[in-house]
């Protein structure tokens, strides 16, 4: 897997309207995500909708209270590992919201600047599929090739950087199964 010009090779991309320049250009850290849109339900085109702007707010009773958000995320790894980018890793996806993140000693908030935002299709219940770990190791040392200052210790969940207001990718996310597929692309 490579990526050029800030784009992931061979994988769907549905642009976003929801990004703008990164201020430092800063591209060293990793937010892990879930999303399962209705909640507990995977497959179908609504996280796209959600992050093109074109959400039916009507299609479901949940859409009606996330419909006007305006969010994004660089890339989705749906249930059976494809990939879909939304955003050019060199521009900002608005992912993390109010978070925080202890840095080299020091806090850092607008996490947004200098993060990649990867949404997986699932929720804090259900365990992630094989396929999705194996996708997201992919990823992930492509994005080590690219973005010299990325490494395992900056990757790190959204429940960490915003913990009074999430919880995901949740106890269902295996840390240490995607450790094991980290080292096994080397």
């Amino acid at each position: 897997m490579r990526i050029e010009e800030g784009w992931l090779e061979g994988v769907r991309r549905v642009p976003s309207p929801n990004q703008d320049a990164r201020p430092q250009g800063e591209v060293s850290a990793v937010v892990l995500h879930s999303i399962s849109l209705p909640p507990g339900e995977f497959g179908g085109e609504h996280i796209e909708r959600l992050f093109t702007n074109t959400l039916d707010a009507d299609a479901h009773p949940f859409f009606s209270g996330i419909a006007q958000l305006r969010v994004s995320a660089h890339l989705l790894i749906r249930r059976d590992g494809e990939c879909v980018q939304f955003v050019s890793f060199d521009r900002r996806a608005w992912h993390a919201g109010r978070s925080c993140w202890i840095d080299g000693g020091r806090a850092r908030r607008a996490l947004n600047d200098f993060t990649v935002g990867i949404e997986l299709e699932g929720d804090e219940v259900h365990a992630y599929r094989d396929a999705q770990y194996r996708a997201l190791a992919m990823v992930t040392k492509a994005l080590k090739v690219n973005y010299p200052d990325m490494n395992f210790a900056r990757i790190t969940s959204h429940a960490r950087v915003a913990p009074l207001r999430k919880t995901d990718p949740g106890a269902a996310f295996d840390w240490a199964y995607f450790r094991q597929c980290l080292k096994t692309l080397g």
